[in-house]
């Protein structure tokens, strides 16, 4: 009987060493627990407050940091009656056609600053009578226009309300190629939405789609709804303005396109603080450097942009730039192409010379020009934007 008893008590501390080993190492064996559902099915089920545990490698963390200073922006404008409307041949030949219904528009934007102040696009608010913005908790405001810069298809919006979520601005010219980055928006409106990708391409320009182009290529899912969205990096900060997308079908295709941080940075300050973005302008028509235009201005350059045309008493001019000049750079920024060109000069201060470099048949030279203020151009419409 007492060796029965031995036995028992061995056993029974080899069970107690066991669970305390696994209830140490694995806690989630033990707190797994077994629930009869309508006293059918028998499942095994997580404790309570096992789903809050974030999963290695989730992005959880940074939509839900940036999620709530997304909004959606829903637009209406006033149908244009047609004028011959009440013309009895025309209703003869067309019919009575009524009041034409209100054409309405969806968009998102991102709440940038405790003020109210909202970034999006150009094109989701532009011609728009009434903007409504509505918050990712439920609330609506109505939005107010601050100012636009159709040059890189951005617009500052303006709410009045109390305790505003705002987003934390990132550093887009510290972004990779590979770098993992979250689109949020309001696709189809369907309601928030967050989509996954990585930076697939920078600095893309001479797309057609604005004036001044720098844009971040993004494979993450970018939709009608998404313009003017919110792309972010892996800590919740903004990096970009999601714009457009490349589609033969209307839906994602994996080529998204946002505006970049940096740039929207210089493009809400000016708004704000002085109604418009005061960019630089010199007066000169570039085209990009060819072997043909080379020889036909007798230029010995591989790299640049050629200059064919100066505006005459303009800035160039008057800094001593000539038709057939070589510009390869604009103060410290080196350049290959046109956009380059354009991007560069736009970045300067009006009255404030800045050193370009060029050359002239085959010696290098190096002038200060000092820019103007560049003149207002209508918006080039875009190839396949994400229009709303």
């Amino acid at each position: 009987m007492k060796r029965i008893w031995l036995l028992f008590a061995q056993a029974v501390t080899v069970l107690l060493a066991a669970f305390f080993v696994v209830s140490t190492l694995k806690p989630e064996w033990v707190n797994r627990r077994a629930t009869s559902l309508g006293g059918v099915v028998s499942v095994v089920e997580a404790p309570v407050g096992a789903a809050s545990n974030i999963a290695p490698g989730s992005l959880s963390a940074a939509a839900k940091k940036a999620s709530p200073a997304v909004v959606s922006i829903n637009t209406s404008k006033a149908a244009q009656r047609n004028p011959r409307s009440n013309d009895p041949w025309f209703k003869f030949f067309f019919g009575d056609q009524g009041d034409d219904q209100p054409q309405v528009g969806l968009g998102s934007g991102v709440i940038v600053s405790a003020d109210g102040y909202i970034l999006t696009n150009n094109h989701v608010v532009d011609g728009a009578d009434e903007i409504e913005v509505t918050l990712n908790d439920s609330r609506h405001a109505h939005g107010k226009v601050i100012g636009t810069d159709p040059d890189t298809d951005l617009a500052v919006l303006k709410i009045e309300l109390d305790k505003l979520p705002v987003i934390t601005l990132g550093n887009s010219d510290g972004l990779l190629v590979g770098d993992q980055v979250l689109a949020i928006g309001n696709p189809f409106g369907v309601g928030q939405t967050v989509t996954s990708g990585i930076v697939s391409a920078l600095g893309r320009n001479q797309l057609g789609i604005n004036n001044f182009e720098n844009f971040i290529q993004t494979d993450a899912a970018i939709n009608p709804g998404n313009s003017g969205g919110a792309l972010i990096d892996v800590n919740g900060n903004l990096e970009g303005i999601n714009t457009a997308i490349y589609s033969r079908s209307g839906g994602s295709m994996g080529i998204g396109f946002a505006i970049p941080v940096s740039m929207a940075k210089i493009v809400l300050e000016g708004i704000v603080k002085e109604g418009q973005v005061r960019r630089g302008w010199i007066g000169v028509e570039p085209n990009n450097l060819s072997p043909e235009l080379a020889e036909t201005f007798g230029v010995k350059a591989d790299t640049g942009v050629i200059i064919t045309g100066v505006l005459q008493a303009g800035p160039a001019a008057k800094a001593g730039i000539r038709p057939g000049d070589v510009i390869t750079g604009v103060g410290d920024k080196k350049i290959d192409n046109v956009q380059e060109l354009l991007t560069a000069v736009a970045g300067l201060k009006p009255g404030d010379a800045s050193r370009f470099a060029l050359r002239r048949g085959g010696d290098k030279m190096e002038l200060d020009v000092t820019p103007g203020l560049r003149p207002k151009t209508p918006i080039r419409k875009a190839p396949a934007p994400d229009n709303e």
